[in-house]
């Protein structure tokens, strides 16, 4: 697999964007006035492109770029179950958040749930609910909890996840914030109680010896104010030592 970087978040371009490690390649994109939607419409368009030449890490600085992702995934004719790695559920509608955060959505509209201008305008299909694994989501709000518990999601730890892995081919989406913030400094959005990076390690080594991992989505969701700090570098370089095999 190579790195693939996408230094945004959201519809705004990170400078800088700090993975501690040289990426094969960037996209980046001058995004034109507009919604949120309509930009990251164009920027996720060039993500989705690059994704079909080939499997790739695509690191950026929030989950939305998943969306990107698999529009790109299914282009390439792999309709792809999805790993998400979390610590928030990312299952919001315009309907359930309270703050309006774009970046509290991606899984949702994965599946086709919620305001759809984004999914649609990439050609992206909704991913059966029935094929999707939540993985160790522990800080979430009421309204994602009603709309996970009235959906097909199936919910997971990190300890159980082996028994749950959808069939077929696999989309994994890492959000850093996964790992306790004890043991990984300075995230964006910290959720204490999670996991270690080692645990995470090993859950994704374990779905890319299946042999079915098509891409991996990295949410660097830390602050990239200066060169990484050496805990975010160790784990870039880490799971790309996964991923090599």
């Amino acid at each position: 697999m190579f790195l693939l970087s996408v230094p945004f978040h959201l519809d705004e371009r990170l400078h800088p964007f700090e993975l501690g490690v040289p990426a094969d390649a960037q996209v980046t994109a001058d995004l034109p006035p507009g919604s949120p939607w309509t930009r990251m419409a164009v920027l996720y368009e060039q993500v989705a492109a690059a994704v079909g030449d080939g499997p790739a890490v695509v690191a950026s600085g929030d989950c939305t770029t998943s969306l990107g992702v698999l529009a790109g995934l299914q282009r390439a004719g792999r309709d792809v179950g999805v790993v998400w790695f979390d610590a928030h559920a990312d299952f919001h509608t315009d309907a359930t958040t309270t703050s309006g955060y774009l970046g509290g959505m991606p899984l949702a509209l994965a599946v086709g749930r919620g305001d759809l201008t984004l999914p649609r305008a990439l050609g992206l299909r909704p991913v059966p609910e029935s094929r999707v694994v939540l993985v160790d989501a522990r800080d979430t709000d009421p309204g994602e909890q009603l709309l996970l518990a009235g959906s097909a999601v199936t919910r997971s730890t990190v300890a159980d996840l082996p028994g749950v892995v959808p069939d077929g081919d696999l989309y994994v989406h890492l959000d850093v914030d996964v790992v306790d913030p004890a043991g990984l400094p300075d995230l964006l959005y910290p959720a204490p109680g999670g996991v270690t990076v080692d645990e995470v390690l090993a859950a994704v080594r374990a779905l890319v010896d299946t042999g079915r991992v098509a891409a991996v989505g990295l949410a660097a969701t830390w602050h990239h104010r200066a060169a990484a700090a050496p805990a975010h570098r160790d784990l870039v370089r880490d799971l790309l030592a996964v991923l090599a095999g």
